[in-house]
């Protein structure tokens, strides 16, 4: 039986004494406030007690046959923690001693008594029972609290002395809770740092309650922690300080951060990609058509090729840029990364031999067992590259390159914005200069590099990033200055039956009836050359310069057998211009080219041209869409 004491409330009282007739007067006097119990045997009492009766009192005799009241009392201090009350027929001081010194009662009442002075004192012992639970509820309450709370809790006195504090704050400070009771922080701190704690308390103790943001080093070398430190002054100068880790939160915050700004900056950057695709599509479609115009002329050839290959530059300088915006659409499929990465050994010896003779070794660690990733292999290879080139940048005395492969699992939030599960690792490693925490947090961002001018796009980290971010999967830098740079890229594993390390497009041979094609473009220069390359091919063209323009050539001229649409153009998209197309001649083939591909946005089942294109690419997607 277990009863709960409140000031004031209703709880169990137990009553001992030999006599029933005391018992039943006391029964009388005491049951409208308490539940009471009784029991002319103190062994009765004694066997009810180990039994599990939770009494807030017990009222016992002095005089009793076989055990005397102070001797129960003691020997009932085994079971309850009950207030102890003492009847007594005799004038005995030594038993009421006795009983105070044994039993520990809380006071005593001579028979005969009087009703209002007992039932006074027994209520006064209900009460104190019930606030000595409530208080040790409290103070169970409070150790809980301390011992549990992650966040480091203090509590400090008028002069700075610690008067409760948590395992958490104290293993902070180096001690155990022990050990810093009754010490003052100060003498655990240097001086500089003493001084702000100072500064702090007394900010604390003068305007009520404070917070700050304070930086300590973390546990690695050269990390840090942040902690959010709220002081509170209570009265009397005491003074709570509660210190919360913040750096899971800084560092999440930091990344969404970084998140907008390059969604920002990629957006930017496909924009950007946009408007130069249709440049170099002028530029290199002019220069191939002009190649056929201008003869033999061995100088002239030579100038042709020369900007030629400036133009395929541009042209290599915006699929980086699309790349990082992800706006490029990838070829994805199932790449075995150890034949990829064996299938580069010319192509690094090439690119990566060091200025002034200096050596780059490259090191491949390639996993046992065959690694399979969906990827684009192509880009993943210019990926590869752009960090192999990087790497050998940062080593101006020569060093090594290791490229790692294995297929890792990853748990949930062992890497940043990645989710749980199976992963192909692809590692570059060199032993470089390393870089600053302060470069490092910008080597995502496009065009920023700190190599010389003309010595670097700014675009190869960046371009990886989109890759990896496109890819399904996630990337990760460690670098240090001094310690070189790990880069690793986080690629979604694939089954590897249809594993290949790249593929090459099918040829197709172009149209042989010609027949008459719409090519619509808001950029003359672009429609321009898209009708040349049509015209070369034998096709006969009309243009239209948007797409309210090439409806009206639909509805007039029904000889139109394809229609060839920029995505991107004002007033009416590709897009919807292919529906409203479709719409009046369902038979009719069309072919989108764009800038970028914003695949949601596309017609469903319209083939995409990329800008900048070939006169072959345009000439195989023609004929396929002939038939």
């Amino acid at each position: 039986m277990t009863e709960e004491a409140v000031p004031g409330g209703r709880a169990t009282i137990l009553l001992v004494d030999d006599e029933a007739e005391i018992l039943t007067a006391l029964t009388d006097l005491l049951e409208d406030e308490f539940d009471v119990v009784s029991t002319t045997r103190p062994e009765e009492a004694l066997g009810m007690l180990a039994g599990g009766l939770r009494p807030a009192v017990i009222l016992s005799d002095q005089r009793m046959p076989g055990l005397t009241g102070d001797a129960f009392l003691e020997r009932a201090r085994s079971y309850s923690d009950a207030e102890a009350l003492l009847l007594t027929g005799y004038a005995e001081l030594e038993a009421v001693v006795g009983a105070v010194n044994r039993g520990r009662i809380a006071g005593y009442a001579a028979k005969p008594w009087e009703p209002a002075a007992l039932l006074s004192m027994v209520t006064a012992a209900r009460d104190r029972y019930a606030l000595r639970h409530a208080l040790e509820t409290e103070r169970a309450l409070m150790r809980g609290l301390l011992e549990n709370l992650p966040e480091q809790l203090s509590f400090k006195d008028a002069a700075g002395r610690f008067i409760r504090l948590n395992g958490a704050r104290a293993a902070a400070l180096g001690g155990t809770v022990e050990s810093l009771l009754g010490r003052r922080e100060s003498e655990l701190l240097s001086d500089e740092a003493a001084a702000r704690l100072a500064r702090a308390e007394a900010g604390a103790l003068a305007e009520g309650a404070v917070s700050e943001l304070v930086e300590e080093p973390g546990e690695a070398e050269g990390a840090v922690r942040w902690m959010q430190v709220s002081r509170v002054a209570l009265g009397d100068g005491v003074l709570v300080t509660i210190g919360r880790d913040v750096t899971e939160a800084r560092q999440m915050e930091g990344r969404l951060r970084q998140a907008d700004k390059m969604q920002a900056l990629g957006t930017m950057a496909g924009g950007v990609a946009h408007d130069f695709n249709n440049l170099l599509t002028a530029i290199l479609g002019s220069l191939q058509l002009a190649g056929r115009r201008v003869g033999e002329d061995p100088g002239l050839q030579r100038l042709l090729r020369n900007a030629t290959m400036a133009a395929e530059r541009g042209s290599a300088l915006t699929r980086r840029l699309l790349a990082f915006s992800r706006r490029n659409e990838l070829a994805l499929r199932t790449v075995s990364v150890n034949q990829l990465v064996l299938g580069m050994g010319d192509l690094l010896a090439r690119s990566l031999a060091g200025p002034n003779g200096t050596t780059v070794e490259v090191r491949r660690r390639l996993a046992p067992e065959p690694v399979t990733a969906t990827v684009d292999p192509e880009q993943l290879e210019l990926a590869l590259l752009n960090l192999c080139i990087n790497a050998r940048d940062a080593m101006p005395n020569g060093g090594a390159i290791t490229i790692a492969t294995e297929e890792v699992t990853v748990a949930a939030e062992q890497v940043p914005d990645l989710p749980a599960g199976s992963y192909v690792r692809v590692t570059v490693s060199d032993t470089g200069t390393g870089m600053t925490p302060e470069v490092l947090a910008r080597v995502f961002e496009p065009f920023f590099t700190t190599k010389d001018v003309g010595k670097g796009t700014g675009l190869g980290l960046p371009m990886v990033y989109g890759l990896v971010q496109q890819s399904g999967g996630g990337l990760t830098i460690d670098s240090r200055p001094g310690q070189g740079t790990r880069v690793a890229l986080y690629l979604p594993a694939a089954d590897g039956a249809a594993a290949q390390a790249n593929g090459e497009a099918q040829e197709v041979a172009p149209a042989r009836e010609p027949v008459r094609v719409l090519v619509v473009d808001d950029d003359a220069t672009v429609r321009e050359v898209t009708a040349g390359f049509l015209a070369d091919l034998g096709h006969e063209t009309v243009e239209a310069d948007d797409g309210i323009s090439a409806l009206r050539v639909l509805e007039s001229d029904p000889s139109v057998r394809l229609m060839v649409a920029d995505f991107a153009m004002p007033r009416m998209t590709g897009a919807e211009l292919s529906e409203r197309a479709r719409a009046m001649r369902p038979d009719l083939p069309i072919l989108l080219v764009t800038g970028y591909a914003e695949l949601a946005a596309l017609a469903a089942g319209i083939p995409v041209l990329h800008k900048p294109y070939r006169q072959a690419e345009l000439a195989e997607h023609v004929a396929v869409l002939l038939g």
